[in-house]
């Protein structure tokens, strides 16, 4: 791989944006690497969840200029956004550890992970209105998901750009901590994810894009019902039952 780098560790897998010198900005090579890569790593037993970070001192600096300005002579200005786009359907659960700037589609990359934790030194940054463009790749929809109305409004229309705090402040950032604990915070919470049946946190994600279209108690409780059992007649769920039954039998028995 030319544009990223992957590795794998007791479950996760770190996929690191790697072309520093350009501050990791998206070509359309890199979205062909990202693809190919989700394609392998959620097909392998060996990956339970996903980090997402930069290689240097940014995360994502946005869409290469010179595909972008090409974009504008093709069909589809969707293969500049392929990459994210696929992180965002991704069936893993996915953690963006945003360390530096995250800028425009850059900014995307982090809005398709299911989780954000940020450095303190990160910088999230719409820019889309500064150069000329209307924001694209879902970009307003999904930050609006994560934020409110005033958020999107001065981020979007006024160049508000949020540091790493601020971020966690408005919601963007699930939690903000210092630059070297990072991956550290990222890999601990990707971890537990990893531990639960794959099979169940792919049924849990799919689950998760119908919420949308539901608007009372009674199709949230039906929504929910065929999975769980579904999840209900696997091995894992007996097997986990079984150890917690033995756990609560094993503090309530008498002691000899």
């Amino acid at each position: 791989m030319e544009y990223i780098k992957v590795e794998i560790s007791d479950g996760v897998a770190i996929l690191t944006l790697d072309d520093p010198d350009k501050r990791n900005a998206i070509n359309l090579s890199m979205n062909d690497e990202i693809c190919e890569v989700l394609e392998e790593l959620e097909s392998s037993e060996e990956v339970g969840a996903l980090v997402v970070t930069g290689a240097g001192k940014g995360f994502c600096s946005g869409a290469d200029l010179d595909d972008l300005l090409a974009a504008r002579e093709r069909d589809n200005i969707r293969d500049i956004y392929r990459g994210f786009l696929r992180i965002a359907d991704s069936t893993l659960p996915t953690i963006a550890a945003v360390n530096g700037a995250a800028v425009g589609a850059g900014m995307n990359m982090a809005l398709a992970c299911d989780v954000i934790i940020a450095a303190e030194s990160a910088k999230f940054d719409s820019r889309f209105l500064q150069i000329g463009i209307h924001p694209g790749g879902g970009h307003t929809w999904r930050l609006l998901a994560r934020t409110n109305y005033q958020t999107l409004s001065a981020m979007v229309l006024f160049g508000e750009v949020l540091r790493g705090p601020d971020a966690y402040r408005t919601g963007l950032a699930w939690n903000c901590v210092p630059d070297e604990k990072l991956m550290e915070e990222s890999l601990t919470i990707a971890k537990r994810a990893s531990s639960y049946p794959k099979d169940l946190t792919k049924m849990t994600k799919a689950a998760f894009q119908q919420l949308p279209s539901i608007d009372s108690s009674d199709d949230a409780v039906l929504h929910e019902v065929a999975p769980q059992i579904k999840s209900m007649e696997w091995e894992e769920f007996s097997l986990l039952v079984q150890n917690l039954q033995n756990k609560i039998s094993s503090k309530t028995s008498p002691q000899n």
